[in-house]
């Protein structure tokens, strides 16, 4: 079944319970778990549904991943209206699943004002039109995907996303710890800055703890390999479209004690520096094989990576 921007823009479409409380349907992405970044761009959608004021848009959030979500029943999100001051407006966001909250996140909202500006230069990337998608090169790998995971990992994407260096993804090659690939909802979003915040939201955890991953050539493929993300923080720079290309640079500088520290760029096409990612995850090697996806030592605490 094709999973379109479509679906992606109704999956943020939280259903309003009671003042302040919302509930998110679930989609599975391929992992078999609760995806992280659906839970983080549904949290930053209920913090922006209590805001009233039109020119106040998110420019940062923070959330921590509790507990591993449930795929099988909706996830309720109760906001906090912590702080509406004149230029910055503040929510915290508990998402509950069970009687537990599985995730929290602040956010805060900002009116946009006029102020002093520099930033970091753009890397020197081929475009986009010159590099193939990676549901392609996916689709290449079909007949080595798990069966169980098969249809949902070769399916048509509501994000397009093409590395700038492919590699195999179950025999991967040492390399250093830094990813580059163009990324672009695969149709029209809209005017809405939510919309496009929410879905950047979503596609920034995908894949950015494997980064960490590069200098070891491994991938979450590996059957004795276990990832979840423990938190996530995004800050938007400036206005941007990610129905249009946009760079996703990723780095990770350190993993130690079974921790990795990952972090992100988005550029625009001409060199607009929007927004900024930064990740902890736990990463764990040596499991049982088969295990991915089950509940062990991590599983039945965190919220995982998007591959």
């Amino acid at each position: 079944m094709p999973y379109t921007v479509e679906d992606l823009v109704a999956l943020f479409d939280l259903e309003p319970i009671e003042r302040n409380i919302y509930r998110g349907q679930n989609r599975d992405i391929g992992s078999g778990r609760l995806f992280g970044g659906q839970v983080l761009a549904q949290a930053l959608v209920a913090a922006r549904r209590t805001i009233d004021a039109p020119d106040r848009e998110a420019h940062s959030l923070h959330g921590y991943f509790i507990l591993a979500g449930d795929l099988d029943i909706p996830v309720v999100y109760f906001v906090d209206r912590l702080r509406d001051g004149r230029s910055f407006l503040t929510r915290r966001v508990t998402a509950i699943q069970h009687g537990r909250a599985i995730f929290n996140m602040s956010a805060s909202f900002h009116k946009q004002e006029p102020g002093i500006s520099h930033q970091a230069a753009m890397p020197d990337v081929p475009p986009p039109e010159e590099l193939e998608s990676q549901l392609d090169v996916i689709r290449r790998h079909a007949d080595r995907i798990p069966e169980g995971r098969r249809d949902l990992l070769t399916q048509d994407r509501p994000i397009d996303r093409r590395p700038v260096v492919p590699m195999d993804p179950f025999e991967p090659e040492p390399a250093d710890p830094v990813k580059r690939a163009w990324i672009r909802a695969v149709g029209d979003l809209g005017d809405d800055p939510l919309e496009h915040q929410s879905v950047l939201a979503y596609a920034s955890d995908y894949g950015l703890l494997s980064a960490a991953l590069l200098p070891h050539g491994r991938t979450f493929f590996d059957a004795d390999l276990m990832g979840a993300s423990l938190d996530h923080a995004i800050w938007f720079h400036r206005p941007f479209r990610i129905d249009e290309w946009l760079l996703y640079e990723t780095e990770s500088p350190i993993a130690s004690g079974a921790r990795a520290f990952t972090r992100g760029t988005f550029f625009t096409r001409d060199g607009q520096l929007v927004a900024s990612v930064a990740q902890e995850g736990v990463i764990r090697t040596g499991g049982r094989p088969g295990s991915r996806g089950r509940p062990g030592p991590a599983q039945d605490e965190k919220q995982g990576d998007g591959g």
